[in-house]
């Protein structure tokens, strides 16, 4: 799977805003390729809708046939470790814009989830792993590009240790969750105000 991140464009956006279609491809993400039928079974679905919405999703760019299956078992594996899009893009468009929140509210509601499995079974973990996962969080008063600059710093040190680990036992692939979110709710004026 490709290292970069897909831009996602309106298209693609309102294929994955979409409950069946971003369940496989974050499946695909956390547990690699597999057949239609493996993902229908791991996400108690059917088959022939599982089918049908990897095609939807193959048709953007967000998953591809790898192309090693036999017969009609097809294998499927994420395009890339990950995607992004700039809200921006879609001001204007009321169709996108639902489709940004409904995206927003489905990873925070993963993000949760993950957090609350973390809560039940970190105890299971050895102390060192222990004092490294989990949350925190901090505050930071910035201007807009300034926030632009830091979120591509963040990105660039995820970045540098995405295989860091690659090849030591020992090693476990691990989720980086990076919000970057106003305390005051008021949004400043518009610019040339």
């Amino acid at each position: 799977m490709p290292d970069e991140l897909l831009h996602l464009d309106t298209a693609a956006l309102h294929t994955l805003a979409h409950p069946l279609r971003s369940r496989l491809l974050l499946e695909l993400r956390l547990h690699g390729a597999a057949t239609a039928t493996d993902l229908a079974g791991r996400l108690d679905t059917n088959t022939g809708a599982t089918s049908y919405h990897l095609r939807k999703l193959e048709s953007v760019g967000l998953v591809t046939d790898t192309g090693t299956g036999a017969g009609k078992r097809r294998i499927w594996e994420a395009s890339t470790r990950g995607h992004a899009w700039t809200p921006s893009e879609f001001a204007g468009d009321p169709d996108a814009e639902a489709s940004v929140t409904w995206l927003t509210r489905f990873y925070q509601s993963t993000l949760a989830e993950r957090v609350d499995r973390w809560a039940d079974l970190q105890h299971q973990w050895p102390a060192a792993w222990r004092d490294v996962l989990g949350s925190g969080d901090d505050g930071v008063t910035v201007t807009a590009p300034q926030a632009r600059a830091m979120w591509d710093e963040i990105e660039a040190v995820v970045r540098s240790y995405r295989d860091a680990g690659a090849g030591d036992p020992d090693a476990r692939w691990v989720q980086v969750w990076t919000h970057v979110l106003p305390i005051d709710d008021r949004p400043p004026a518009p610019e040339g105000s």
